[in-house]
């Protein structure tokens, strides 16, 4: 690769750690962007690309150079569907290691107008929202509101009856107590962890919380099983449609 040329794409989303849909983490494809045609490359295994010069902002990582995450999620939203669009502007707004903000990324898509996937973008934003934690948190979320439930609040502290933080919960209803918790086995390695996650539910539970476990096999095809966990507790808690 000369100077000219960077990664791109899905390339530069592995290389930024993008939560990526499977058929692009597997895929072996090296993607390249360069401003200047004549250095474009044409091989196998390598797909160029072509970028606005002076218009995308790069970043290094490793000593690979590419595309700056912002517009690696811009170059990539042609190749991903609306809600893996959505799931990777969360990402890029998570919790824990925040690069953007809801603002940086409108603008980022502002300068992407014209382009592929420019209308994804502009799809995605309205749904995007800050402090995840995880991708299934996010479709999650997006699978309650399109069924019409109100929208909970992402890693919110759920509170005891004498307001003491007891945890934050995944996607918390604070006026009506309903936490919904994605169960992703991500503490299952850390028995300790594990065991501490368990006590703090079991104590919300014992001051009035109602709690939601859902776990992978309740999302996907059988999204509908979700809706009714979440729905029945909600009502249970006296939310009225």
């Amino acid at each position: 690769m000369s100077g000219r040329v960077v990664f791109s794409h899905a390339t530069a989303a592995h290389i930024h750690g993008f939560y990526l849909p499977s058929r692009l983490a597997t895929d072996l494809t090296l993607h390249v962007a360069t401003a200047a045609p004549g250095y474009r490359p044409r091989t196998r295994g390598v797909r160029g690309h072509l970028m606005p010069e002076g218009r995308v902002e790069l970043a290094t990582v490793d000593d690979l150079v590419t595309t700056a995450p912002l517009d690696t999620w811009c170059m990539l939203a042609s190749s991903l569907s609306l809600d893996q669009t959505v799931v990777i502007a969360d990402q890029l707004m998570e919790r824990q290691h925040p690069v953007a903000t809801l603002a940086e990324l409108s603008r980022a898509a502002r300068a992407h107008t014209g382009r592929h996937g420019a209308k994804q973008l502009r799809a995605a934003l309205p749904l995007a929202r800050a402090r995840t934690d995880s991708p299934k948190e996010t479709e999650l979320r997006l699978v309650i509101v399109r069924a019409g439930l109100p929208e909970p609040l992402i890693n919110h502290p759920v509170l005891n009856r004498f307001g003491v933080e007891l945890r934050l919960g995944d996607l918390v209803y604070p006026q009506l107590r309903v936490l919904v918790e994605y169960d992703g086995w991500r503490h299952r390695d850390d028995s300790r962890q594990f065991e501490r996650d368990i006590d703090r539910l079991s104590e919300a539970v014992e001051d009035g919380w109602y709690v939601v476990r859902i776990h992978k096999g309740m999302l996907g095809a059988n999204a509908q099983v979700a809706v009714h966990h979440v729905r029945a507790a909600l009502l249970a808690q006296g939310w009225r449609p």
